[in-house]
């Protein structure tokens, strides 16, 4: 196998929000309109993709529950090539109906981040990781 995520896709309660947040909202590219069955869009590396919650849910299995409780243990993450930036990706978020859940600070592995979700509970952490740079494509460099 080789070592790669091709798509990550949410499930979401209210697709037609969520297609916002993450196009109008947080500027990530799609050609999804409002009203599509399931919304892609193209990020540097991953794919990203949004499906109604219920849908997602019978499609891994028709037992699978559709509820989640407040946290998922899993996050999502967004880094950017500045320290600054991580204060002003967080206002963004804010700005289109997320939530933020740590402010932009200094961490203690030397980095700077915050955490914010989504108006469906996923959580998103922003951070600049200066043991981590992006390379030209925006893609990350983690050696090891």
């Amino acid at each position: 196998m080789e070592p790669r995520i091709s798509l990550i896709t949410l499930g979401v309660t209210d697709l037609p929000r969520a297609i916002r947040f993450y196009r109008d909202g947080l500027g990530f590219p799609t050609k999804a309109k409002d009203d599509a069955d399931i919304a892609f869009f193209n990020t540097t590396g991953t794919k990203f993709g949004l499906y109604p919650l219920d849908k997602l849910a019978e499609d891994i299995s028709p037992s699978t529950p559709t509820t989640r409780s407040q946290f998922s243990g899993i996050t999502l993450s967004h880094n950017v090539r500045q320290k600054e930036e991580v204060a002003q990706v967080l206002a963004l978020a804010e700005s289109a109906g997320g939530r933020i859940l740590k402010p932009a600070q200094d961490v203690f592995w030397g980095g700077h981040c915050g955490y914010f979700v989504d108006p469906d509970g996923h959580h998103w952490e922003v951070a600049w990781n200066p043991h981590f740079p992006l390379a030209a494509d925006g893609s990350l460099i983690i050696d090891g």
